[in-house]
């Protein structure tokens, strides 16, 4: 009995950890992509928009794993955008992924909320 008390309170401790892992890992990508679509935003030269807008898609691709519901949508919403930001970048275009960037960004809190 005392045996099976203890795998229990083994496997609810193992749950708990999972979840508020992945809880943790999901506020701080999702931190760290608003901040670094941000920095990507404030700056008009078009390799740094490339190189900020890859850091934020890294994160929020990494946040949306855990994501479900309205907040999944919203990331992968605001993956999409980034990916529009790269594309514009490479190609030189900084205003167009500015405007891609600002709807990241606005995604990106929408999920965060």
């Amino acid at each position: 009995m005392v045996n099976k008390m203890k795998k229990i309170t083994l496997i609810c401790s193992s749950l708990l950890l999972a979840t508020s892992s992945a809880v943790f890992a999901v506020e701080n990508h999702g931190k760290a992509a608003l901040e670094r679509a941000n920095a990507a935003a404030k700056t008009s030269d078009a390799k740094e928009i490339v190189k900020q807008a890859s850091a934020a898609l890294e994160h929020s691709l990494a946040s949306a794993i855990v994501l479900k519901g309205a907040p999944l949508k919203h990331m992968e919403s605001a993956s999409n955008h980034l990916e529009e930001a790269i594309n514009a970048g490479n190609l030189g275009q900084a205003d167009q992924a500015k405007t891609h960037l600002n709807a990241a960004i606005t995604e990106i809190q929408g999920a965060n909320s």
